[in-house]
């Protein structure tokens, strides 16, 4: 058949002018494209073989020829080949596929040359690199080959081939190197080593440059755990995560049916030093059928679960997927879900079978797996399952259900309070109460803390209840009479009259050796999360709080006989002040004044020698 010259579709064509005309970075992806799709058809071939033995053939693999001084860099494969009618057809549906789409984007993006990578062009992206190709391919079985060859100007000439060999080999006629730019010298055998390295590694047949393999084709995923040393899952490791310690736990899963995926994934050992910082780099690559998509993939695991790194193979995505449409798709929203309950199981699995593991990996990233309890999310229920927590019990941390199975008779609620440190927490008089009727606090110090305790109301049926918002009554009714009786009600409302910083004064039975402290409303902010918010930048409020007072303490009452026996005076009145910054400083707060409250302090204490 002679040599026709066709068109592209319109479509196609301006496709092919953004491949010409592009400034994109990241040209390297034309590689994995071609490699793509000769293993493609390496598969092709194995599984046609299966059924017919005139298409078997041995020894599958993709070569690449280099010619430096041609500027010549060919991709072959002794694949399933082409039909002159496969030919058109492949290249219509490829100029079809999505490219209205992707060129709608193009357009409205002012970043269009990235957009070029995201969405990818498949075989188109090899104009990015070549001002001319040539396709020359037979199919397994059949006589005849065909030739088809472009430059990338919108046409394409097509026509039959005698001699070829089976398979496919694309022959791309690469553009002039740039002196300034050797980076992206494709003529040069290191940079071809470099891309497949890359992109390729773990493709299943051979890539030979020349006489030499570039590709290690160690899928561990695809590989049965059974047959893989822990050596070999170490190096993978490290490969991928650039650590150097070995992975605390290693996690390996396939999902068939309808939409199928292999995952290999592993709980690092100790949190990287980014690991909070807003930029941090999530873990987990992307693979299609093995060829590397993109590293960085936020949408396969929650934020909460960013320190886990390790790689999803998916085999029925585009090589073409962008971010966006990860966000978007189904199928990656269930792997989302999948891969999250399963590293939530492996946690609660070493908590319950190997405490030392269990409490390295919560040192390491409790504070962030916490953060999953911010999230409308339906693993708020795991995370507390597999939590640990400080507690007033002693010095190991407890988790809740521990917290539940010691809760006394009749208690009804996991009392916790929150704070900057455990020393600071435990020295607090909020727990003075509760410590002298055996109730246990959790001790919450992580900045996180004083959020999600927001969030998540209850466990177990059980509230959570701070002790230092709010009423917290602990007492009896003999306790609260005086309060009924109203003894102290001058008292209470003179203080409110005389402390400009406090919203309200009340007794309180959550103190025994403290004369005072104070508390926020059961929905305020707290001291801590005030200063979080101050640190971000974020104007807040000053925030009044609730002065509690012990009425069994010599000092309280010793203030309130001072106040029924004379009219409120300065020294009544510096007393209040004083009795205020003791409780302010007893909970870690700061002084709005330190100055006049160390003259004052001075100033008592030297009366009394």
């Amino acid at each position: 058949m002679s040599t026709e010259t066709l068109e592209f579709q319109a479509e196609a064509r301006q496709l092919l002018q953004l491949m010409v005309h592009s400034i994109y970075s990241n040209k390297d992806i034309f590689l994995r494209e071609l490699i793509s799709n000769a293993s493609d058809a390496l598969d092709k071939r194995r599984l046609a073989g299966l059924t017919d033995d005139g298409l078997r053939a041995d020894d599958l693999h993709i070569g690449i020829e280099v010619d430096k001084e041609a500027r010549t860099l060919t991709v072959r494969d002794n694949g399933i080949g082409m039909s002159r009618d496969d030919v058109v057809g492949l290249i219509g549906t490829i100029a079809r596929s999505g490219t209205a789409e992707t060129l709608r984007r193009l357009r409205e993006s002012k970043e269009s040359a990235e957009l070029i990578g995201q969405f990818g062009v498949g075989f188109y992206s090899v104009f990015m690199v070549a001002d001319k190709v040539s396709l020359l391919t037979r199919k397994a079985g059949e006589e005849t080959g065909v030739r088809w060859e472009s430059d990338g100007d919108g046409t394409y000439t097509i026509e039959t081939a005698e001699g070829v060999p089976e398979g496919t080999a694309v022959t791309l006629h690469l553009r002039p190197a740039d002196t300034e730019d050797a980076l992206h010298d494709y003529a040069a055998e290191w940079k071809i080593r470099e891309i497949v390295k890359r992109y390729s590694d773990f493709i299943a047949f051979p890539i030979r440059l020349g006489t030499e393999t570039l590709n290690s084709m160690k899928a561990l995923w695809a590989r049965p755990r059974s047959e893989v040393k822990d050596e070999e899952y170490r190096e993978f490791y490290r490969h991928i995560s650039h650590d150097w310690s070995d992975p605390l736990e290693v996690i390996q899963m396939r999902a068939e049916g309808t939409f199928e995926y292999e995952a290999l994934l592993f709980i690092p050992s100790r949190a990287p030093h980014d690991l909070f910082q807003r930029d941090a780099r999530h873990g987990i690559q992307l693979y299609v059928k093995r060829v590397f998509i993109m590293d960085d993939s936020r949408e396969l695991l929650p934020g909460h679960l960013r320190f886990v790194k390790g790689v999803v193979d998916a085999a029925d995505l585009s090589l073409n997927i962008s971010r966006e449409i990860l966000q978007q798709d189904r199928h990656i929203q269930l792997i989302r879900r999948r891969l999250a309950k399963k590293v939530l199981s492996t946690i609660k699995d070493l908590m319950r079978n190997d405490a030392e593991k269990y409490r390295t990996f919560w040192r390491e990233f409790g504070p962030a797996v916490k953060e999953g309890l911010l999230d409308g999310n339906e693993d708020h229920k795991a995370i507390l399952d597999i939590a640990s927590f400080a507690s007033t019990a002693g010095e190991d941390p407890t988790t809740l259900a521990d917290y539940v199975a010691r809760m006394k008779d009749g208690q009804d609620k996991i009392y916790f309070m929150t704070g900057e440190s455990r020393a600071q927490v435990e020295n607090s008089p909020h727990l003075e109460a509760f410590r002298a009727k055996g109730y246990e606090v959790l001790l919450l110090t992580d900045p996180v803390d004083e959020i999600w305790v927001d969030a998540v109301r209850e466990y177990d049926g059980r509230e959570f209840q701070s002790v230092a918002r709010g009423t917290v009554d602990l007492s009896s009714e003999e306790d609260l009479s005086q309060e009924k009786s109203g003894a102290y009600a001058p008292l209470l409302t003179w203080l409110k009259e005389t402390l400009d910083d406090v919203r309200d004064v009340r007794l309180t039975t959550r103190l025994t050796s403290s004369a005072a402290c104070l508390v926020s409303d059961a929905e305020g902010l707290t001291p801590t999360l005030e200063k979080m918010y101050r640190a971000m930048g974020q104007e807040v409020p000053p925030v009044k709080r609730i002065l509690e007072l012990n009425p069994h303490h010599p000092l309280v009452s010793g203030l309130k006989s001072a106040h029924e026996q004379r009219a409120a005076g300065p020294e009544l009145t510096e007393t209040a002040e004083l009795l205020y910054g003791t409780a302010l400083l007893a909970e870690g707060g700061d002084l709005a004044d330190p100055a006049r409250f160390a003259k004052l302090l001075a100033d008592r204490l030297a009366r009394t020698m």
